[in-house]
């Protein structure tokens, strides 16, 4: 082998060793995360909120004596229509006219005597004490004497208004003392449907618009509400207490104590909001963000947003941070970084159930 043919073979084996040692010293290209992704939409639906609730009746009381003794008689039963002024329960009055005869006398008797000192003493023959011993003594009297009178009254127990007997706690023969429930009734006019809302939605109350309800019993069919009130503090549970008033015509067709379901309507506020899927949001720094994916450079660069609903299909609207049409990484954000390249997980074809072909 002459000189020239062993210079080309080794140049040509340099060659050869100093591509090997390039490649080897290349750094590998970065493999993809292969994420779920999902397109921002520009959310322009209801605002509305639902709750479960109850129908009551707007009045709903345990009526009980004023004073003690024995019941005589409980005149009506349960279920009964009752009007505003019905005996509902009495007691034996014996023991109360007994009282009021005797206080009825004492004080005729001291009003008699009463008169004759105030009449003495315009006639100068008796002194001003005795005129104002007479007098404040007839108060005292009068003042026992119309006592008792309200209490014979009160051994009758009347319905206060309109209504439905509900419940009865005693019977006749049985002794009560005074305060205690004997008859309880539920009002007839109207009803009132009550549900418990979180403090999420308790803080944008003043954005409420509009109120209906949908009974258990009637699916599909829709009442409208009235708003009575809100509980300003909340509960154990910290929930607050919404009442609404149902109309007339609602209250002839439901019945107290039936399930509704109470949906209101709030109005929106300023901002355009964008609706994304919950996975698609996770919590930085404090805040909330999101995973936005750049199709050309095939990364991703993190946005903070502000949460602002929560909807039941798990759909959650926020502002600021993402425009409509910008694509978010939905799912397998926990192991994602800035920058990082991602790989769109390509959609199951419909013919493809399961992906076995």
């Amino acid at each position: 082998m002459d000189m020239k043919s062993s210079n080309w073979i080794c140049w040509v084996m340099l060659a050869g060793w100093c591509a090997v040692g390039c490649r080897s010293q290349q750094p590998a290209p970065e493999e993809a995360v292969v994420v779920k992704v999902d397109t921002v939409r520009l959310y322009d639906g209801d605002f509305r909120i639902s709750y479960p609730g109850k129908v009551r009746a707007a009045a709903d009381v345990n009526l009980a004596f004023r004073v003690a003794g024995p019941i005589a008689k409980v005149p009506v039963r349960v279920g009964q229509y009752v009007r505003k002024g019905d005996v509902l329960a009495e007691i034996d009055p014996r023991d109360y006219e007994t009282q009021l005869a005797a206080t009825e006398a004492q004080y005729k008797q001291v009003k008699a005597e009463a008169e004759r000192v105030i009449e003495l003493q315009k006639r100068g023959s008796a002194p001003d004490n005795d005129r104002d011993k007479a007098f404040y003594g007839l108060q005292q009297a009068g003042a026992k004497y119309e006592a008792n009178k309200n209490a014979l009254a009160d051994t009758k127990l009347l319905a206060p208004f309109d209504g439905y007997v509900q419940k009865k706690y005693f019977e006749a023969g049985e002794t009560v003392a005074a305060g205690t429930p004997v008859v309880a009734i539920i009002g007839a006019q109207s009803l009132e449907v009550e549900i418990n809302i979180p403090a999420s939605d308790y803080i944008r109350r003043r954005r409420f618009d509009s109120y209906v309800c949908e009974a258990d019993v009637l699916p599909g069919v829709f009442f409208p509400l009235e708003l009575i009130g809100i509980a300003q503090k909340a509960n154990l549970n910290q929930l607050y207490n919404v009442r609404f008033r149902l109309s007339p015509e609602a209250s002839d067709t439901l019945s107290a104590g039936m399930n509704a379901n109470v949906t209101i309507y709030y109005k929106p506020d300023e901002r355009n909001l964008s609706a994304v899927p919950l996975s698609a949001v996770f919590e930085k720094d404090g805040g909330s963000a999101v995973w936005v994916y750049d199709p050309v450079s095939q990364t991703i660069s993190r946005r903070m947003v502000e949460p602002v609903d929560l909807h039941k299909d798990g759909v959650m609207l926020v502002s600021g941070g993402i425009a409509p049409g910008e694509i978010v990484v939905a799912a397998g954000l926990r192991s994602l970084e800035e920058g990082q390249r991602v790989e769109p997980l390509k959609p199951v074809s419909e013919t493809n159930v399961g992906g076995l072909l």
